[in-house]
């Protein structure tokens, strides 16, 4: 289908979608994957899914450094504190070590 009935039906949400509601047939696996972390971030998501989305960007070829990209490019569209909140779900994911102590303040 197109992407003009595809909004379409997106649009009036088309129960014939059904699972393929969250397909994205023109973007590859690390595109869309590292679309999907961005989303993570915007909405506050937890951990588990952070960590689910990391391993699939890397696994499909994204660095660390692009998917860690995607906080800095979502800042002017969502805010510093939402990117600030997902930063150490990010870093957990990724198996990083921010090096913070509980105490530390800026």
């Amino acid at each position: 289908m197109d992407y003009t009935e595809r909004l379409r039906r997106l649009t009036i949400n088309d129960h014939r979608l059904g699972e393929d509601a969250g397909d994205a047939d023109e973007l590859d696996r690390r595109t869309l994957a590292l679309i999907r972390i961005a989303a993570l971030v915007a909405v506050g998501g937890a951990q588990p899914s952070f960590g689910a989305e990391a391993d699939a960007a890397v696994s499909a070829g994204a660095t660390p450094s692009e998917i860690v990209d995607v906080l800095a490019g979502v800042v002017p569209v969502i805010g510093l504190p939402l990117v600030v909140a997902a930063a150490p779900k990010l870093a957990l994911a990724l198996g990083c070590d921010v090096g913070l102590a509980p105490d530390d303040t800026f």
